[in-house]
């Protein structure tokens, strides 16, 4: 008889320091920001300009937006993360007709590391491991960094397990679907000259000049979104957030440069979306919510052209949700077939 196979999943991110502190901070950017994908420098001068310079700054203020963003269950983006793969697994379990799986997270950077999740997999008899980042679109810098850490992990376990990774959805129609339901959720009105600006996280040009599809991805991806909502182009736009450095040429319009146009304009609500990102991190709940709010309202009101503390609505990501899970596994079911 037949043994049926059992497919590990593992749904990937970038991580998340392991506490609000500075010294956490610093190790888990320490461990980020050395990566070639991230930072592609001389090894040796950058691991000296990183240490001496750059950490002992960027580690305090950064920890101070975590601590502003933390909850007394943790790291935000953790939580989400945890509850998602829980859900993935209770879904599975559920499901007469799906193969068996069991769900694990990863993070390229911080803890819970692939090597844990491979392991835990190894344990648990799966045959077969798939393994989803979770972006949207795919980038040299996030995808890319998915694939080395795999690689990492499986020379150092010695598992030579058959790997599947799913490059991207960007296209996916459930996930447009439901990305675009989250933004009627949140209160949008086509009617009423409501705007929705796709923010996604800005990536340097010459990763676009090296053959990287991310813009073309990005713009196909809030094409299909806005085509959900059955809004004319008129109400929608790109933006790209989270510039690392300015050394070098990022991919843009910048999110703040379109707001102010936008306040200029005075334009109605604003509805700010995040397609790029699948759970709420540090970059869509203090980026958006405190800096990118505020910067907008006041420009409004320096212009005058007051919005009010509802002209600008953050629109959250799928999350945890239930209608998240079903997207996931929407996209994991080609891979899921002996």
């Amino acid at each position: 008889m037949k043994t049926q196979l059992k497919y590990g999943v593992i749904l990937a991110n970038t991580g998340t320091p392991a506490a609000p502190t500075p010294r956490a901070v610093r190790g888990y950017l320490s461990q980020f920001l050395m990566d070639r994908r991230i930072a592609p420098m001389n090894r040796a001068a950058w691991w000296l300009i990183l240490h001496l310079f750059i950490l002992p700054r960027r580690s305090k203020a950064s920890a101070e937006k975590y601590e502003a963003v933390w909850t007394d269950e943790g790291s935000p983006f953790m939580v989400a993360h945890e509850r998602l793969c829980a859900g993935l697994q209770r879904a599975y379990a559920k499901d007469a007709a799906a193969p068996e799986v069991v769900v694990a997270p990863g993070m390229s950077f911080g803890t819970p590391s692939f090597a844990s999740a491979l392991k835990g997999l190894r344990e648990a008899g799966c045959g077969r491991v798939v393994v989803l980042p979770l972006y949207p679109q795919s980038a040299y810098s996030t995808t890319g960094s998915v694939r080395d850490a795999l690689v990492r992990a499986r020379k150092r376990l010695g598992w030579d397990v058959e790997v599947d990774i799913i490059d991207n959805y960007h296209d996916n129609p459930l996930w447009a679907r439901t990305v675009a339901a989250s933004i009627v959720q949140a209160g949008f009105d086509a009617a009423a000259g409501d705007r929705v600006l796709f923010s996604f996280h800005s990536i340097p040009l010459r990763d676009i000049e090296a053959g990287d599809s991310y813009e073309l991805q990005c713009g196909a991806s809030s094409l299909q979104i806005a085509n959900e909502l059955g809004i004319d182009r008129k109400l929608w736009t790109i933006g790209y957030q989270c510039r690392f450095d300015k050394g070098r040429e990022w991919l843009d319009p910048f999110t703040k440069d379109v707001l102010d146009r936008w306040a200029e304009a005075g334009v109605g609500r604003v509805f700010l979306v995040c397609p790029g990102f699948s759970v709420d991190c540090l970059e869509t709940i203090y980026d958006v919510r405190f800096e990118m709010k505020s910067h907008y309202l006041k420009a409004c009101a320096a212009l005058g052209n007051p919005a009010g503390e509802d002209g600008f609505i953050p629109v959250p990501c799928l999350d945890r949700t239930w209608a998240h899970v079903r997207v996931v596994q929407n996209v994991l079911r080609p891979y899921l077939k002996e």
